[in-house]
């Protein structure tokens, strides 16, 4: 078990706070890396796996504008991922996490490794910040939910 998810955990549920996700290159990690600490349950909502753009349109709401204008990993992007997931579930905060894991790139001109994290609260402000990553596929994706689970747990800290 991991300190940074058992802290987030614990920092819910003395607040009686519920987190809600919204992932599309981790599919679905960041709510594992959540679910393993005992008690998630009473504090995690769950997590939306928006992986194509169509899921990000059909289950966030995402406005079909937003992505052709700014991209799926964009600043733009990952705030309406985490605002849609904020409002679909009713929990109190989300994250969200969107990015290119490779190996290729999209055609976009976005350097694979890059990945948006954003941010949501429900009594707050939203966040979206970029982040580089380097290693495989998987090691991306991986470090990417580690990331976003941080992200939200420094929100918190800074806002609680």
């Amino acid at each position: 078990m991991r300190k940074t998810e058992e802290n987030l955990v614990a920092f819910l549920a003395e607040r009686s706070l519920v987190l809600a996700a919204a992932e599309s290159c981790t599919a679905g990690l960041v709510a594992d890396r959540i679910a393993r600490v005992p008690g998630a349950s009473k504090v995690f909502w769950g997590s939306f796996v928006c992986y194509s753009p169509r899921a990000k349109i059909k289950m966030l709401g995402i406005a079909r504008e937003i992505l052709d204008r700014y991209g799926l990993v964009s600043a733009e992007t990952a705030a309406a991922m985490a605002a849609g997931a904020l409002r679909k579930s009713g929990a109190d905060l989300a994250l969200s996490v969107t990015g290119l894991a490779g190996p290729e790139g999209d055609g976009s001109g976005t350097p694979v490794g890059t990945v948006w994290i954003g941010t949501a609260l429900k009594k707050g402000p939203e966040t979206a910040r970029v982040f580089h990553f380097t290693g495989s596929r998987n090691e991306l994706r991986s470090r990417a939910a580690l990331e976003a689970v941080n992200q939200i747990l420094k929100q918190l800290q800074e806002f609680f």
